[in-house]
């Protein structure tokens, strides 16, 4: 098993999180678990405190998997805890009149009605009087900038639009809280920034009708550019890994050094998944990660060899080293998109990651510069190292006089750490690897792992493993 390292230079601008009061929506040791018929239970999302106070736009950030959506769902009353409690001005969230809106990623318009009937459709359902409707939803419409399109259908309105539609049908209702499943993800960069702003603009003139909004995303300049509060999630289970307050002043400069240095720490959160800080000596000098296990399997990150390869390749073209968030942007990739290639390789030995840049390492750059075959046995050769499922299934089939072992037998071992679902995406994902560097092959027909013929050299065990 590979050593915790130990996360420092958090930024000291940026005080702990101060104790929460006159919460608007409070959760007290909620979980999400699902039980199995071996009677474990697979996790989803541990015992977590969290509280929405008003005058605070709270962004959520972790990586896919880790629970952003369950955990709004179950706060905005979507979805009922497996344990603890959900409290709305300290009343269980089951039993009060509770008003929230969600404003989703996919626009969620009804294709039939008008751009008027959607926003009224919320208060009609309410029972709100016809003449009241109208006067309510053609005031949105007019903060929201349609005024004038209140006759159009969405199929004739833009992406963008389509998205001023939703915040206007969620608006009008005036919830006091407003949640937001990744709102800007689906439209092109220039319109997901106008669109930013323009919340900034409301939220700030106090224009709209909520006193809080609690917004999910995978975009970390979106959440230090908007956000007051930002909670970052781990996963498998999962957890807060760290929740503290921006207090950058609005309007932010992104190129500002306090700006660069959020978003490079929690890259940093988010790259290391298996971190165990040391005690903050100062409870002033920035947020505190918290909540963490040493895992006896490390998370394979689903990441394909060839992205490893590019990733390399691209960073030696680079000098060796390049911050994150501008590979990213280089790539046209989003952060989900490229966090677990840059996992897999920190993995593998071929690079590091420190203060949100990836740096290549010595091995990196010897695998980069090789030929197809070198390039194999040079991955063989890290993931025998540094993968102890890898070097079990490996050691299990020369053990075994017919050279196969069934999956389930794995399956069995990580259902102990992962969801149902993880323990498929893992065996995929170690099939896929150790089909790349010639460990072993899968019989996909009978779901087992079988020797390969022309492999029969034996491996020697790593020092981690003996």
């Amino acid at each position: 098993m590979r050593e915790a390292a130990t996360l420092n230079s958090i930024p000291a601008t940026l005080p702990a999180a101060a104790p929460v009061v006159d919460a608007i929506i409070r959760a007290e040791r909620i979980e999400k678990y699902y039980a199995q018929p071996s009677q474990n239970r697979i996790q989803v999302i541990s015992a977590t405190d969290l509280s929405i106070v008003p005058g605070e736009i709270v962004a959520l950030l972790g990586p896919s998997g880790s629970g952003k959506s369950t955990m709004l769902r179950m706060l905005s009353g979507l979805s009922t805890p497996t344990s603890g409690r959900v409290y709305w001005h300290e009343r269980p969230i089951v039993d009060a009149e509770i008003n929230v809106s969600i404003v989703f990623q996919s626009f969620a318009l009804f294709p039939w009605l008008t751009v008027l009937e959607n926003v009224e459709a919320p208060l009609q359902a309410r029972g709100i009087a016809a003449g009241e409707r109208l006067d309510r939803s053609m005031k949105m419409l007019d903060t929201v900038g349609l005024d004038g399109f209140e006759a159009a259908y969405p199929k004739e309105l833009s992406g963008g639009m389509k998205q001023r539609v939703g915040f206007a049908r969620a608006l009008v209702v005036e919830p006091e809280v407003l949640f937001m499943d990744e709102p800007f993800s689906a439209l092109d960069v220039l319109t997901a920034e106008n669109l930013r702003s323009e919340l900034l603009e409301l939220w700030a003139n106090k224009t709209m009708p909520t006193k809080a909004v609690f917004l999910v995303t995978h975009n970390i300049e979106e959440a230090v550019l908007l956000a007051d509060r930002i909670i970052v999630l781990g996963k498998n289970p999962g957890h807060i890994r760290t929740d503290f307050k921006v207090q950058l002043a609005q309007p932010r400069d992104r190129k500002s050094e306090p700006f660069t240095q959020l978003v490079d720490y929690i890259y940093k959160v988010l790259t290391k998944p298996d971190v165990t800080p040391a005690e903050a000596p100062d409870q002033q000098a920035g947020p505190k990660i918290r909540d963490q296990r040493q895992m006896h399997y490390q998370m394979l990150p689903h990441a394909r060899p060839g992205g490893i390869a590019g990733l390399l390749e691209l960073l030696l073209d680079k000098g060796g080293r390049d911050d994150i968030y501008r590979l990213a942007d280089d790539l046209s990739f989003e952060i989900d998109d490229l966090l677990p290639i840059v996992d897999a390789a920190q993995l593998l030995g071929y690079l590091t990651v420190e203060e949100g840049d990836a740096a290549i390492t010595a091995s990196g750059t010897e695998f980069a510069n090789s030929e197809i075959l070198r390039q194999k046995e040079l991955f063989r050769d890290a993931a025998v190292a540094h993968v102890l499922l890898l070097r079990q299934i490996r050691r299990a089939l020369e053990a075994k006089s017919d050279h196969t072992v069934p999956d389930e037998f794995f399956l069995d071992m990580l259902d102990e750490q992962f969801s149902e679902e993880e323990c498929q995406h893992q065996i995929e994902t170690a099939v896929n690897w150790g089909r790349y560097a010639e460990l072993f092959d899968y019989d996909a027909g009978h779901r087992r792992f079988v020797l390969p013929d022309a492999q029969d050299d034996e491996i020697a065990p790593s020092e981690d493993s003996k």
